[in-house]
């Protein structure tokens, strides 16, 4: 072969794969899991991972009813909280199942909050290059949110959720039973997010919170069934649409930029649902500073934040430079420049250039915060 010439070998890898999967909702649907995940042929080996509050509530009798199924199961429970969702706790949970001796014949069980859901999805995404991964969420937000698209991650001090991965579950498993044992501050965690998809998606979901909130204060299953369906069937048709966020998966992270800058700047003192709460209201601000949404629509949307019981102003003890240095670490930012998911109307989110990324000035998200 002559030095100077160049051969070039084609990898062709463009076989599509099937990764298409249900949400299961439902009361006692805890108790069905171990039988249906046998009767799959799912794995030989499973690892429920969750978390220390999450595994009395309910990960004893869900590792109980595994062995009963004849199922070799075992469950590793970290440290509960959003500090732990990092590189650390990652490892960890690896090397216990390392320790296990667990192989690529076995599946993750993710019981818990997004937390859990996110860094045990992690895990599988990458433990023996991927397993199956079955979320089975025990919070609102978790449910609605979370445990539904794929993405999987853990968080960094210089930003949430940086390192991570797309890795769809098998199956999602939504017991609403398990939510009746929450206090009132998870719903309202999960309802910043229902509220959202109101928001990007659906003004009839909008105006269902807006006349029912007490109702899913009450724990109402009706209500909560309710609410739980709609969030899981829009996120379940963005994701359809766009598993990997290259336009329209980018609806799902209005309040998000600004909201996940103020969660971290917080060092997590400000829950996930309250600064995604703050980023909505801020980033709405913005959408009808830009002449892109109207100021009756905004109102609509402080009205139903503050009926929620949730925060709508980014905490006076924030420097704004600081949240935009930390906006622009975002992965959602392009160039060093900022971009937002920004509303239209109740249930649709504005375009520009066909594009649902729309930069913003800084200037402008100064003036807002």
């Amino acid at each position: 072969m002559n030095s100077k010439q160049i051969e070039k070998i084609s990898v062709k890898l463009e076989i599509r794969e099937d990764k298409s999967y249900d949400i299961h909702i439902g009361g006692g649907i805890l108790e069905r899991i171990p039988g249906e995940v046998k009767d799959a042929g799912l794995a030989h080996r499973f690892a429920v991972v969750t978390d220390s509050n999450v595994g009395p509530l309910y990960g004893e009798s869900l590792l109980e009813g595994f062995r009963k199924a004849g199922l070799d199961t075992h469950m590793i429970a970290f440290p509960a909280g959003e500090k732990n969702k990092n590189r650390d706790t990652k490892a960890w949970i690896e090397d216990r199942m390392l320790e296990l001796t667990m192989g690529r014949d076995s599946a993750v069980i993710a019981l818990g909050g997004g937390v859990t859901g996110d860094i045990a999805g992690f895990v599988a995404a990458t433990y023996t290059r991927g397993l199956p991964c079955v979320q089975v969420p025990t919070t609102l937000v978790a449910c609605v949110d979370s445990s539904i698209g794929g993405k999987t991650a853990v968080d960094t001090p210089h930003g949430k959720n940086l390192i991570g991965s797309f890795h769809q579950p098998w199956r999602v498993y939504i017991d609403i039973d398990t939510l009746l044992t929450l206090d009132e501050k998870e719903i309202r965690e999960g309802l910043a997010e229902v509220i959202k998809y109101g928001v990007i998606r659906d003004e009839e979901l909008f105006s269902f919170l807006e006349k029912n909130m007490k109702a899913v204060f009450s724990y109402d299953k009706e209500a909560l069934g309710y609410t739980i369906r709609r969030g899981c069937e829009i996120k379940a048709d963005v994701v359809e649409r766009d598993e990997r966020e290259s336009n329209l998966r980018k609806i799902l992270n209005f309040g998000h930029t600004i909201g996940h800058a103020v969660e971290n700047l917080s060092d997590y003192g400000m829950s996930h649902g309250e600064a995604i709460s703050v980023g909505m209201v801020a980033e709405g601000r913005l959408a009808a500073e830009m002449g892109l949404w109207s100021g009756d629509e905004l109102a609509r949307l402080e009205a139903l934040v503050k009926q929620a019981g949730l925060p709508s102003q980014v905490p006076e003890s924030m420097d704004a430079r600081k949240i935009i240095d930390t906006m622009k670490l975002d992965k959602k930012s392009r160039g060093g420049r900022i971009e937002m998911a920004l509303p239209g109307s109740i249930g649709r989110m504005a375009e520009i250039d066909g594009s649902y990324g729309i930069r913003v000035d800084e200037p402008l998200i100064v003036q807002v915060i």
